[in-house]
């Protein structure tokens, strides 16, 4: 599996995270290797305009939509999760991110931003990413912006995403399973054994 080299996001924590987790992985910002993977990682730390500009230098949206055309999985980090809605607006600056999902990320409304350190989830109880996953278990986070509202009814090949929340000040998508598309909105490589075990459900579903 590829872990996309864009210039941003926490590459070596991941690969290495990932790596525990059983996965052959490989750190490239090569397009034909990112297309041709089992699996396709997008990380992200940072801006959302930041983030978006290291993307397009690397043909990432393009990247990213011909693999879930052809049902292949991805799965979004963090701000590799933001970008994969339609906009995000920061300090008044509105971008373009890559579309998969309708929607703005935007900053919380909470007391204390950012939102830093370790917080429980909401995940279905169908869901596929968060199972054998205590209720209780906490996963780390550090950001302060997110989507504060879904607005897809029915996602990638019609399925019905599947929704996690968590709340900082207000409730935010913390996850999101939509096919082949999966985001988390916290760092599963550094949340421990809960993340370690997420990642391996992830990468169950690529073989």
């Amino acid at each position: 599996m590829v872990i996309l080299d864009y210039g941003s996001g926490n590459l070596r924590s991941a690969e290495r995270a990932l790596a525990r987790a059983g996965a052959e992985v490989t750190v490239t910002a090569d397009p034909q290797a990112a297309l041709e993977a089992d699996g396709l990682v997008v990380p992200g730390v940072g801006a959302f305009s930041a983030c978006m500009a290291g993307l397009r230098e690397v043909h990432g949206p393009r990247i990213i939509g011909k693999r879930l055309a052809g049902g292949r999985p991805v799965l979004g980090i963090c701000v590799g999760m933001q970008i994969l809605f339609e906009r995000g607006v920061e300090h008044g600056e509105e971008t373009t991110g890559t579309g998969e999902w309708p929607g703005t990320v935007e900053r919380l409304h909470a007391d204390v931003l950012p939102h830093m350190g370790w917080n429980t989830v909401r995940p279905p109880a169908d869901s596929q990413l968060f199972a054998g996953i205590d209720p209780g278990e906490r996963f780390y986070f550090v950001h302060s912006y997110a989507a504060r509202r879904w607005e897809l009814d029915s996602g990638l090949a019609g399925q019905q995403p599947k929704l996690t929340w968590s709340d900082h000040g207000e409730d935010f998508v913390a996850a999101v399973e939509n096919g082949p598309l999966w985001a988390t909105q916290f760092h599963p490589e550094k949340s421990g054994d809960a993340g370690a075990r997420l990642l391996r459900s992830w990468l169950a579903t690529l073989a």
